[in-house]
């Protein structure tokens, strides 16, 4: 079925006659009518009632004005989108996650991306990964960051390179501040500030819980956070430890904390996730094809 017959079928459904459509259209009526009568041979169904002054459409002419409409809508837009994709692709991306150093590369692609499409806007949400499944799962988030162990059934996901190492952040004048690495039984008899990530038994295992041991229900957690700048006032101010991963919470020589990695090491993987089926904005799509580039090529160097 050619388009351009479909939009001389609107125009004589439009205009009520062929005389009129077709000085409209600028052919000759013998043409337009010799079209529009190929179309009815090849669907198999009489679209018009012809009387000498007007065309009235039949029942099977008001389905295929319906169609009509919509296909050529549709083809419309389909090229508009194409003939200013680089310069009108705008809106929102709404991106939630857990304090991570992983947020360096997410920046790096926020940063390319930016280059070509400045009218694209970007959210951040900070959250553990209780709070960021919840906006995902309300379609408050377009994309999530999580870090391993999670549950990742109800997404679709790509591996982040890199890992989160965990530690312990203290003062520089606290008694463990002289070790180069803090061991399990280092961490019994300390007040300890644990983010909820590490308290949570999650739908498989706790990587915390699993390093510590058969001990692990010994330790004295005196606050539990999940933003670890607030974890870092209270260790400032003598609470205690907190168990928390590298590179979130400033140890720089002006800074009074310090950390120190775990012994044996524990990493952790990172995903960023999007719901399985989701619709994604022209903008959110493009952060979606952005990452699956980078990402993708990085995990493939490795």
């Amino acid at each position: 079925m050619d388009l351009r017959v479909l939009r001389y079928f609107l125009t004589v459904a439009r205009e009520g006659s062929m005389t009129a459509a077709a000085d409209f259209l600028h052919v000759t009526q013998p043409t337009l009518s010799r079209q529009l009568k190929d179309l009815e041979q090849e669907l198999g169904k009489k679209l018009f009632i012809r009387s000498s002054h007007s065309i009235i459409l039949t029942d099977e002419g008001m389905i295929l004005r319906r169609r009509a409409e919509e296909i050529l809508d549709m083809v419309d837009k389909l090229e508009a989108e194409f003939s200013s994709m680089e310069e009108t692709i705008s809106g929102d991306v709404y991106i939630g996650g857990g304090e991570t150093e992983a947020m360096k590369q997410i920046a790096r692609v926020v940063k390319e991306l930016q280059f070509r499409y400045p009218n694209i806007r970007y959210h951040l949400y900070s959250g553990n990964e209780d709070d960021v499944t919840e906006r995902l799962d309300k379609g408050l988030l377009d994309f999530g960051i999580l870090i391993q162990p999670a549950d990742l059934s109800k997404y679709n996901y790509i591996d982040i390179p890199g890992k989160d190492v965990w530690g312990v952040v203290m003062r520089k004048d606290s008694p463990l501040a002289f070790k180069d690495t803090i061991q399990g039984v280092d961490l019994l008899n300390v007040p300890l500030i644990c983010s909820r990530q590490a308290m949570k038994q999650t739908f498989s295992k706790n990587e915390f819980a699993d390093w510590f041991g058969e001990d692990f229900d010994k330790l004295n957690v005196v606050t539990t956070y999940n933003l670890a700048y607030n974890a870092a006032i209270m260790v400032n101010e003598g609470i205690g430890y907190a168990v928390t991963i590298d590179k979130i919470v400033n140890t720089s020589g002006d800074s009074n904390l310090c950390f120190r990695p775990l012994e044996p090491r524990l990493e952790s993987g990172l995903n960023i996730v999007w719901k399985k089926h989701q619709v994604f904005s022209a903008a959110a799509d493009m952060f979606l094809k952005e990452i699956q580039s980078k990402f993708t090529n990085s995990l493939s160097d490795v």
